[in-house]
């Protein structure tokens, strides 16, 4: 402990740390979770270069193919010899379109090239169904924009203009490379630019796309495509999902209601400017060592990272994102097994239990409420370790050699074309409750309301979350209160609106509602206007992973107890160390403006207060800095 306990527990616990970490080059952050990437990483990496100089044979045809198109990733001499030309049929396409009706035309072709349209259709499970029968459906969405939120364009926001020239210059200097003169390089930004400031106004920000409610907006989908006039929607629908729905989920209602001042005739050629730059920017990482440099410059400014990856860890990273399910496979027979994968169930199914119990000592909710939360946590699936067997779309991705005439480009839009395809035949089908939204790799975990499910990929079960090495306090407060956070998340503000089955359908008593409400607007007001990084933390946006991380907290504190041997001071102390971050000023800002989680030292501090637990263990008064008042202490499940 290098400082008081009393006056900042964070600090306290990991201050010795903090002063001593370095974050790497490549990196915009360190710590807890990202040192677990690392070496999730160094072990994969080793092993497939085994497998790519042929010492290691790989075990299964999907991850032939895989190591097959990491060889092609990782082979920057073909890529460099290669430069823009992979790439310039696709940008001929969007150069060939003269209007709206040429771009109506070819509708299929420019959405499986991966072209963007004033349109954003997919397909999704429905968050209404009938009982256990849920489907997907067509949902619209609003587009994207070149900053990361509609805050940034905001006229009192500094960091948007400083991020636009960035992003300026590094499209400035891509589309010269490609072949353009810096006059018409920057013709085609600025016409991409203007259209991308018509978009902001009638986007929504982060605060209110985490209000899952309001993203829920059914309209009959023959009045939706006839109110578009730029975009024959019923044309691009048919050709996508082969049928006409009755019915579409509509996430941004003004978004589509001011369409057509967006996207007309007038706007036309600012439209296709931005659909070319969007491609550029979009793609230039899979060029040659130069266009990855240049085409990486946005992101290292909005993240503070002061070098891009090494080739070798880029063609990694580029080859395990397209092939994510079939890395996760192997890593989690390799790394995990069946063994860890019982045990860690075992984990969990206690956890429910504990939750269950404390669900049934509540003093707050009525006893129809009360069942009906029992229920839905009874029916809760558990997803642990790594899939029981590997989705089938990855039985189709083929690579194409660069002896076959393949090219990186080539290969990445023809496999996103087979994984696109895959998810529009969806339409109209059951909802597959056991498919996994997360490789076994992957260091997080996650909560699905319409799928009522949990999810703990085998790579964050390492310490410090979870070690045999660890006292049980210690697992408690690390893997313990990672799961309890994401059951939790079936009771904060969103999860909460979701039944047994996944279906957003109230059941509430009014009563029991509005004291949820009370609660969550304490939550809200507890981490509202912090200070940190230069800005103040937004209660709502974060308020439902603060609901479940008090949640999580309570619920593994309530485990711990039960123990023979529990140990509070190592419970509360690993909870502060799973938070442990070191990141860049830039990663911090733009966490703060788009992330429904609260900061890391502020997930650590701010919980702990709110359990007596914590003041009794390490003697807090009245005055210590980690003092809060008992009536502002917020206790939700």
């Amino acid at each position: 402990m290098t400082s008081s306990v009393k006056d900042d527990f964070y600090d306290a616990v990991n201050g010795s740390w903090l002063e001593s970490a370095e974050i790497p080059a490549d990196h915009s952050s360190t710590g807890g979770f990202m040192d677990l990437v690392d070496g999730v990483d160094e072990h994969l990496m080793k092993d497939f270069a085994e497998m790519r100089s042929g010492n290691i044979k790989p075990n299964t045809p999907e991850l032939t193919e895989f190591i097959k198109f990491y060889e092609i990733a990782a082979d920057f001499e073909k890529r460099d010899r290669d430069g823009v030309k992979p790439l310039l049929p696709y940008l001929e396409k969007v150069e060939s379109l003269q209007g709206w009706d040429d771009v109506n035309a070819n509708l299929k072709e420019l959405v499986f090239n991966g072209a963007e349209l004033p349109v954003d259709l997919g397909v999704e499970p429905d968050l209404k169904g009938n009982g256990a029968d849920k489907r997907n459906v067509l949902w619209a969405g609003g587009v994207g924009l070149i900053l990361p939120d509609k805050t940034y364009y905001d006229k009192d926001n500094t960091a948007g203009p400083q991020l636009m020239q960035i992003f300026t210059d590094m499209m400035n200097q891509l589309l010269v490379k490609i072949g353009k003169s810096k006059a018409e390089a920057s013709a085609i930004v600025e016409g991409a630019k203007r259209f991308d400031a018509s978009l902001a106004p009638y986007r929504k920000n982060s605060e209110e796309l985490s209000d899952v409610a309001k993203l829920y907006n059914p309209s009959n989908f023959d009045e939706f495509a006839e109110s578009i006039h730029s975009i024959d929607v019923k044309k691009l629908v048919n050709e996508l999902i082969g049928t006409t729905p009755d019915q579409i989920i509509v996430t941004e209602p003004k978004f589509y209601e001011n369409l057509n001042q967006i996207a007309n005739d007038d706007t036309f050629e600012d439209f296709k400017n931005w659909m070319y730059v969007n491609m550029v920017s979009s793609l230039s990482g899979y060029l040659s060592e130069e266009f990855r440099q240049i085409g990486g410059v946005f992101g290292r400014a909005l993240s503070g990272q002061k070098e891009s990856m090494p080739q070798e860890k880029s063609a990694f990273y580029l080859s395990r994102r397209t092939f994510s399910q079939v890395v996760g496979e192997y890593y989690g027979h390799k790394y995990f097994g069946e063994t860890a994968k019982q045990d860690v169930h075992d984990m969990v199914v206690a956890m429910i239990n504990v939750y269950e119990q404390r669900l049934a000592a509540n003093t707050w909710l009525g006893d129809a409420t009360k069942q009906k939360a029992i229920t839905k946590l009874r029916s809760l699936k558990i997803l642990v370790g790594y899939p029981d067997q590997l989705k089938a779309v990855y039985k189709k991705l083929k690579t194409k050699t660069a002896d076959e005439g393949g090219s990186l480009v080539g290969n990445v839009q023809e496999f996103s074309r087979i994984f696109l395809e895959d998810q529009l035949s969806k339409f109209g089908e059951e909802v597959d409750r056991s498919e996994w939204h997360m490789s076994a790799d992957t260091v997080n975990a996650y909560y699905s309301p319409e799928g009522n499910l949990i999810c703990f990929p085998a790579a964050i079960l390492q310490a410090p979350f979870y070690s045999l090495k660890q006292t049980a306090s210690q697992n408690y407060g690390g893997i313990g209160a990672v799961m309890a956070h994401e059951i939790s998340h079936a009771f904060d503000p969103n999860g909460a609106l979701f039944d047994e089955f996944g279906n957003m359908d109230n059941w509430w008593t009014k009563e029991d509602l509005d004291h949820f409400h009370q609660l969550s607007e304490a939550m809200v007001k507890e981490f509202d206007g912090l200070p940190f990084a230069g800005g103040k933390v937004n209660g709502k946006l974060v308020v439902t992973e603060n609901v479940a991380d008090d949640g999580g907290l309570s619920a593994a504190l309530e485990a711990t107890k039960a123990t023979s041997d529990a140990n509070l001071e190592e419970f509360f102390t690993n909870w502060a160390t799973i938070w442990r971050t070191k990141a860049t000023k830039q990663r911090e800002e733009l966490l703060l403006s788009i992330d429904v989680h609260a900061p890391a030292k502020l997930r650590a501090n701010i919980q702990v207060k709110n359990f007596q637990e914590f003041y009794d263990t390490f003697n807090v008064q009245k005055g210590d800095g980690m003092w809060m008042e008992p009536q502002d202490r917020v206790q939700i499940w």
